[in-house]
């Protein structure tokens, strides 16, 4: 039995750029005009958490539940906001139709893994078609870090494995794989990876990241 696990945002949705954009517009609206560092790969964790606690410390800001909740709330408001006025995120072409498949395959338990927080990530899935699917989820509300989020992941599918692959867009996600010495399939042109799913990823053994 092989593990795979998939994350979200330019992994299975198209949704990366809006999904950044709304956050420090979320975060902005509630802190002011602080200091947001210019690249994602910058911060030592890549997740919502993660992030808002640097943000915090970076702009010597006291971290208060009361602050973080309203930031959420908001970014959560403006992705339905986006989602009613521009319609779901597209998915990455083929991604719901692979996890169709690996929820009924014999040899594949699948779950998602991703920095975002839960509320924001089950809108997005629930609202571009992911949701019937039924897929264990991990998210930054389980951790700040990405390892972290992918081991809470893989325990949620609740047995061992042969072999545990993920699927992810960015450097952290590759980086965390590697780390966790788990198999890495990159996606989307920022690695070199996939540009879209087709059901010949089962017909051979679970794919590697090419070197």
């Amino acid at each position: 039995m092989h593990a795979v696990v998939f994350d979200i945002d330019g992994t299975l949705l198209q949704s990366a750029e809006v999904d950044d954009a709304l956050y420090q517009q979320a975060v902005r609206s509630v802190l002011g005009d602080v200091q947001i560092r210019s690249s994602l790969a910058e911060y030592r964790y890549v997740s919502d958490s993660g992030i808002l606690a640097e943000i915090f410390a970076d702009n010597h800001i006291p971290i208060e539940s009361a602050l973080v909740d309203s930031i959420k709330t908001l970014f959560v408001e403006a992705l339905k906001l986006h989602v009613a006025t521009a319609g779901p995120f597209p998915e990455i072409p083929g991604a719901r139709n692979i996890l169709r498949i690996m929820t009924r395959s014999l040899d594949h338990s699948i779950a998602i893994a991703t920095g975002g927080w839960r509320a924001s990530a089950l809108l997005k899935l629930e609202s571009s078609g992911f949701g019937e699917l039924d897929i264990p989820l991990a998210t930054s509300d389980d951790a700040e870090d990405r390892k972290e989020i992918m081991k809470f992941a893989l325990a949620y599918l609740g047995r061992s494995f042969d072999s545990v692959t993920y699927y992810g867009d960015g450097p952290w996600d590759r980086d965390a794989a590697r780390e966790l010495g788990w198999q890495f399939v990159p996606v989307g042109s920022a690695l070199g990876g996939l540009q879209s799913y087709n059901a010949s990823l089962l017909g051979r053994p679970v794919p590697q990241e090419s070197t």
